[in-house]
């Protein structure tokens, strides 16, 4: 049976439709996602996609960066239940940041805030580690435990006086903010 030349020019019509409404579909997708980064990079909640991973990593990111950090640690501690290895081994690494960041903070020469800086160096420790173990590949969560283990007692002991034992080594900064 001939394909009649209607035939053949309504075909190639529905395909041209078709690829006409993909072609739109994908430009308005490519707009989206511009202004989806562009609302991520200015700290702003995205109109689209607001419930995807990448929006809730950014809205934990910059809770963090503004010094919300228990906020920031329980949305990244929900992002840690979701997400291949490569996703958690941010949000691990991002954990770290804010354990760090605190424990720098609170450092003092009371054996109470010490105490609490050494649990907090603590956490970071083990969240670069669990980055690590996530993708070996993180070079500043690397960076970031290696300060860590230079900052912390080799064995913490209480009572043990700031004579005998160094304590915290403070002239060190974790690369990159949560």
């Amino acid at each position: 049976m001939a394909l009649s030349a209607k035939k053949l020019t309504a075909a190639a019509l529905v395909v041209a439709i078709a690829a006409g409404a993909a072609a739109a579909y994908e430009a308005n997708r490519i707009r989206q996602i511009e202004n989806f980064n562009r609302a991520v990079l200015a700290g702003k909640t995205p109109v689209t996609d607001a419930q995807s991973y990448e929006a809730k990593f950014s809205a934990a990111y910059w809770l963090g960066k503004s010094g919300r950090y228990q906020d920031s640690t329980l949305l990244f501690l929900q992002l840690a239940e979701k997400g291949n290895a490569s996703q958690n081994s941010a949000v691990q690494y991002n954990l770290g940041n804010i354990f760090f960041l605190r424990g720098l903070a609170i450092n003092g020469t009371n054996l109470t805030v010490r105490e609490e800086a050494v649990y907090l160096l603590t956490q970071a420790k083990t969240a670069y580690m669990q980055s690590l173990r996530l993708d070996s590949r993180h070079w500043d969560a690397r960076h970031n435990l290696d300060r860590i283990i230079t900052m912390l007692p080799a064995e913490v002991t209480p009572g043990v006086g700031e004579s005998d034992s160094p304590g915290l080594i403070m002239g060190n900064i974790p690369v990159g903010l949560p």
